[in-house]
């Protein structure tokens, strides 16, 4: 079966609107989402414009920051600054890839933890890590695929929990692999995968013999960045398949990590790429902003 993120992300959009619309009424004002690009990256504009986008859809304030490349690395920083001092704005993210005189690191040090909506600043990795959830749910939801941590979640882990929830499959006990070990993707989500009790292995470019780590999953997460990594060869039958990779190939075409044709014959369910992952990770950045601006009203009360 296809998971389709695009449309699974659309009913959560639409529930989150009308949380954004009570909580209007409960606190006389909508969540706001501040966006800043530095330079005129193509990629880059076409993510940040799906982001503001989105925003409008469920209700979000959005503030878009365009900045010339020019932009040095402290003034970036006062923006930043500025925006951590200003009460209307819960969320701030910082559109990357920056340019190479910015260092990305100091960049995201440079948000307020409570208002990083990405989940990158290193207190809310961090927190994912040292802690167990807040609050623990028997299962999780489509619109809450995460248990309480009290920080904010990377959107892209975020939203392959919401995936998971949507096969109705329990987690509990099922042996996961993680092809990719980055900060973002990677790391947390192994972490996630393992407070939903799953026994994880996180498989990277010195994996000895992939295709036997791979074929021993249940679910299968792809998150690596190299087009048709993920062959048939590597995949039990039965297994959950998620695409996290996109690529772009010399005929123009996208392609994900996994080989879809092949792997869609033996899995139960499988992501595509484009349609997938990606519109699940705008629509946690969303959620992340709501939760961001509620844990602000709470603490001002």
């Amino acid at each position: 079966m296809i998971l389709s993120g695009k449309d699974i992300a659309i009913n959560i959009r639409q529930a989150m609107r009308e949380e954004i619309s009570s909580l209007v009424q409960t606190y006389g004002r909508a969540p706001s989402l501040a966006v800043i690009q530095v330079g005129d990256n193509p990629a880059s504009t076409i993510y940040v414009r799906n982001k503001i986008k989105a925003a409008e859809f469920c209700g979000i304030r959005s503030v878009q920051i365009a900045l010339p490349v020019t932009t040095t690395e402290k003034e970036l920083q006062k923006r930043i600054a500025a925006l951590n001092a200003d009460e209307l704005i819960d969320g701030i993210l910082v559109q990357l890839p920056l340019p190479e005189h910015c260092n990305e690191e100091r960049i995201i040090r440079a948000i307020l933890p409570e208002k990083d909506v990405d989940g990158f600043h290193p207190v809310n990795a961090a927190a994912l890590w040292l802690h167990r959830p807040l609050v623990m749910r028997h299962e999780a939801t489509i619109y809450s695929p995460v248990q309480d941590y009290g920080c904010t979640i990377a959107c892209t882990p975020k939203g392959i929990l919401s995936l998971l929830a949507a096969t109705g499959v329990n987690l509990d006990g099922k042996r996961a692999v993680v092809v990719g070990r980055s900060d973002i993707v990677g790391k947390p989500l192994a972490k996630l995968l393992l407070d939903r009790q799953c026994t994880v292995t996180i498989a990277h470019s010195h994996t000895i013999d992939l295709p036997a780590v791979c074929k021993d999953a249940d679910i299968l997460i792809a998150a690596v960045g190299k087009p048709k990594l993920i062959t048939a060869e590597c995949v039990k039958e039965g297994a959950i398949v998620i695409d996290v990779g996109i690529s772009r190939m010399p005929d123009g075409t996208l392609s994900g990590d996994v080989d879809f044709e092949a792997c869609k014959q033996k899995a139960a369910f499988i992501t595509p790429v484009p349609g997938g992952v990606g519109p699940m990770t705008v629509t946690m950045l969303m959620q992340n902003t709501v939760e961001c601006f509620i844990r602000r009203m709470q603490k001002e009360q």
